[in-house]
């Protein structure tokens, strides 16, 4: 449970700045926070809502590709793309996890998930289509994932950073995955090629905005960064995305669906078009193709599960009373 360590210094009227001076002196040496230390409610809080979004988001994540393991076109591939969805389970669990440490049962955070009140990714409510989908996903959204999550393994939380150390890995062998299976089918018939492309023309712009709103318009971007729990800004994560994806797609044979996209010499970056907000703030929102679909099958799936919950529960519950025995 989350706790404010006193440090010997209670009754001394000047306990609150000193307790967040020593904090931030923490922070300054780059000395990871634990969920016994004292730590400012704030900090707490926004903890609480990137851990337990990005655990809902592993969570929802497995819907879209869950939905092609039996239509998977050969064995080989549907082994691959179940490993991978447990895999997404196994993240949500750890993140679970690490949030749990902050003071907040996994209860609540799934209750919060289900309301409504809390969010997850917004790339998990576009549809998959075609099997070229599940690659798209695995190159882009797992790409992008990596290039938000690596630098998290640094933040100063540390359960945090530690759950992102495996999540990390995982992550690299499903990006890697995606890719395979966007060469396959880049390289293959012509009407595979076709189905490579439509799925990169669908995935772009909602992978583009995964990162979230640009920094101008960002309630969260300055704060986590004072605070470590982010070490790049929104923009500076999706300009990584960028420049990592255009020369791949050249590398595949498909082309990025921007016209505006262009090399600057100057800076050395990738400049892509203007990104459709509005669309982005509307799925948010919830009104976007598969929110009340994503939402639903989560809920289903909680009520369907009560009975193995509270079997587990009552196991446990005789184990120990056993062991006192």
């Amino acid at each position: 449970m989350y706790t404010q360590m006193s440090d010997g210094i209670d009754g001394n009227p000047n306990a609150a700045d000193e307790r967040e001076g020593a904090f931030n002196a923490r922070l300054d040496r780059a000395v990871k926070i634990e969920s016994p230390d004292w730590m400012p409610e704030a900090y707490r809080k926004t903890l609480l809502r990137q851990i337990s979004q990005h655990a809902h988001s592993e969570i929802v994540g497995m819907l879209p590709e869950g939905n092609w393991i039996t239509r998977a076109p050969s064995l080989q591939r549907k082994a691959i793309l179940l490993a991978k969805v447990q895999d997404e389970a196994g993240h949500g669990l750890y993140l679970y996890s690490a949030a749990e440490t902050l003071g907040t049962p996994r209860d609540e955070m799934v209750a919060a998930l289900h309301s409504g009140k809390a969010k997850y990714s917004s790339i998990f409510n576009y549809p998959t289509l075609a099997w070229a989908d599940v690659g798209a996903i695995g190159w882009l959204v797992d790409g992008a994932a990596i290039i938000n999550q690596i630098p998290i393994t640094r933040c100063s939380y540390g359960p945090y950073a530690r759950a992102m150390v495996r999540i990390c890995k995982e992550e690299s062998f499903h990006q890697r995955q995606g890719f395979d299976i966007m060469w396959t089918l880049a390289h293959g018939t012509p009407e595979q090629h076709a189905m490579a492309q439509d799925a990169l023309d669908r995935w772009w712009w909602p992978a583009v905005m995964m990162f979230g709103p640009p920094d101008s318009e960002s309630v969260h971007n300055e704060q986590s960064l004072r605070w470590k729990i982010k070490l790049f800004t929104n923009d500076e994560l999706r300009q990584k995305f960028v420049d990592q994806v255009v020369p791949q797609s050249e590398r595949l044979g498909l082309k990025i669906p921007d016209p505006d996209l262009r090399w600057n010499e100057a800076t050395q970056h990738y400049e892509i078009g203007q990104v459709d907000w509005d669309e982005f703030y509307r799925v948010i929102r919830g009104d976007g193709p598969c929110n009340r679909e994503r939402l639903q099958a989560r809920i289903d799936a909680w009520d369907e599960g009560t009975w193995v919950r509270d079997a587990a529960a009552e196991y446990a519950r005789k184990h120990a009373a056993r062991s006192v025995a």
